[in-house]
């Protein structure tokens, strides 16, 4: 069974999940890294980690763009746990605590080079917009945006 804290960018388990995500990452962005880095390391209020039998196995979370729209980063689940559909499930708990917030809309932004990722956002009904800052001119990037219904 799934359980869902709600925390901050803080927390120990978020902090050894997204050092994994950083990891993984390395191979994906290459010679970009440093630029994508600095985007990453920032405190955030709003994140979801995602236990599963007390084992912390996927986390995501969202900042605020503006007083409308949320921002989607760091979600990841380590490969051992995918397949099971917690992304999805994270990204759900996510939009709902934005709405919450009084967000109406979501965007965020991932490397074309994770089809997976992207599989997931456009089912979850996102769909593609043109790169925002700081993303603007980066051909590595996707960004994607739903409207929170």
């Amino acid at each position: 069974m799934l359980s869902y804290l709600k925390t901050t960018s803080h927390h120990h388990d978020f902090q050894k999940l997204t050092a994994l995500f950083d990891e993984f990452l390395i191979d994906i962005d290459g010679d970009e890294k440093d630029f994508f880095a600095q985007y990453n390391q920032i405190y955030i209020d709003n994140v979801i980690v995602c236990y599963e039998n007390d084992i912390a196995v996927g986390c995501g979370a969202f900042k605020k763009s503006d007083t409308q729209v949320a921002e989607i980063k760091r979600m990841f689940v380590p490969i051992e746990h995918r397949g099971k559909g917690i992304a999805f499930k994270i990204l759900s708990e996510l939009e709902v605590w934005a709405r919450e917030l009084n967000h109406t809309s979501c965007i965020l932004e991932t490397s074309f080079k994770l089809e997976q990722a992207i599989d997931l956002y456009k089912k979850s009904g996102y769909r593609f917009i043109s790169n925002y800052e700081p993303y603007i001119g980066v051909e590595s990037s996707v960004c994607m945006q739903k409207v929170l219904k």
